[in-house]
């Protein structure tokens, strides 16, 4: 029987943070979710390429192979989810395969097989989809290749997978994926340690010191329960991002201020969070929404959209607090509310669904409750 290696990696969401920690040190709190993406790995079978890709996220099979230390070959053109999930999957065999030829392991070919549940029928949801295949494949190609490394190593190499493609995101998406639950993350300085892997290894760069990096796991929330609605609208995290770094914001006086207030919202949720103070949690959540908002209005980002701001709005009507999740300008918003009245839960879902907003049924994961092969 040919041997396979399956590993799962979930999908993930902001609840404080967004924006402010992309620069190196800030903190952000962000939950793993119960969809999750699945990479499997096993040896391709008559196929004249060095690494197959088949996903439900690429229209067709995918055949590539190594020309300097690089995988080339032709892939989809026409679909821009496809042609992400397929450069999020070439960086991370790339980059686990130079953690192999370091540690003196024999090559093998490859198929890699993707199978998500973060998309709907091609349509992301914002739930992290490309920070999950980069984290379920690098777990799954090291396996393969007789590498099991401890998450510290797995995030690593996932964040040197992502920042080779593009160094802006923070990798928190890939931080959840890796230790599941709810976490305190604060992101390394991507483009050091890009240099730190050129010029010293990747093997040695995964031991080394990563400056301002941290992660921290933190309990669920008590007496919460966290609801999820989709826009139907995707979009484009790195679009959002960008558009701060279009004239002199970033080191301003108002980029400072951001900065240092999205640090004390996040050290306030913290705090709720680990005190088990659902009060000082839901305050925290609103004063997030409201730094969004702040930030929205300033620069003209199109964080909010009418159907985030009436996910937003109804929440707080059942008593809860929300805000988008992530960049906003799309995608996902979330909502916490008490948990001793579920009938609030189903009032609000109701008044989503008029208001065009689908909610989604989805609970926060923790890494134990996503099974792989063994």
């Amino acid at each position: 029987m040919t041997r396979t290696v399956t590993r799962h990696a979930p999908g993930k969401l902001f609840a404080a943070g967004e924006y402010a920690v992309v620069e190196p040190g800030s903190p952000a709190i962000l939950v793993a979710v119960d969809r999750r993406v699945s990479a499997t790995v096993g040896a391709p079978v008559g196929a004249a390429a060095d690494v197959v890709v088949t996903s439900d996220l690429l229209p067709h099979e995918v055949r590539l192979r190594w020309q300097d230390g690089r995988l080339t070959g032709l892939g989809p053109r026409d679909d821009r989810t496809a042609r992400d999930a397929l450069a999020h999957v070439v960086s991370a065999v790339e980059v686990t395969d130079r953690l192999r030829a370091e540690r003196g392991l024999p090559a093998s070919a490859l198929h890699i097989a993707i199978r998500s549940r973060l998309h709907d029928r091609g349509r992301k949801y914002g739930l992290g989809s490309s920070g999950a295949v980069t984290v379920a494949t690098v777990e799954a190609v090291a396996a393969y290749r007789g590498m099991e490394l401890p998450p510290d190593a797995r995030f690593r190499l996932a964040l040197l997978a992502t920042a080779r493609i593009d160094p802006g995101p923070s990798g928190g998406d890939l931080a959840a994926s890796t230790w599941g639950g709810w976490i305190s993350y604060r992101a390394p300085d991507r483009g050091a340690v890009l240099e730190s892997a050129r010029r010293r290894g990747v093997d040695e760069t995964l031991r080394a010191p990563w400056p301002a990096y941290a992660i921290r796991p933190l309990p669920s929330p008590r007496g919460l329960t966290l609801a999820v609605g989709w826009t139907g609208r995707p979009a484009s995290t790195t679009a959002l991002v960008k558009g701060l770094d279009l004239d002199d914001w970033r080191g301003s006086t108002s980029h400072q201020d951001f900065l240092a207030r999205s640090a004390d919202c996040v050290h306030a949720a913290t705090r709720a969070i680990e005190h088990g103070d659902r009060a000082a949690l839901l305050g925290a959540f609103r004063t997030a929404r409201q730094l969004l908002a702040r930030l929205d209005e300033e620069r003209g980002l199109g964080i909010f959209t009418p159907e985030l701001r009436a996910l937003c709005d109804e929440a707080e009507a059942a008593g809860g607090a929300a805000k988008p999740s992530g960049a906003g300008g799309g995608d996902c918003g979330i909502a916490l509310l008490p948990d001793e009245a579920p009938e609030r839960i189903a009032r609000l879902h109701a008044r989503w669904e008029e208001a065009g907003i689908v909610p989604l049924p989805i609970r926060p994961a923790d890494r134990r409750d996503q099974p792989d092969d063994r």
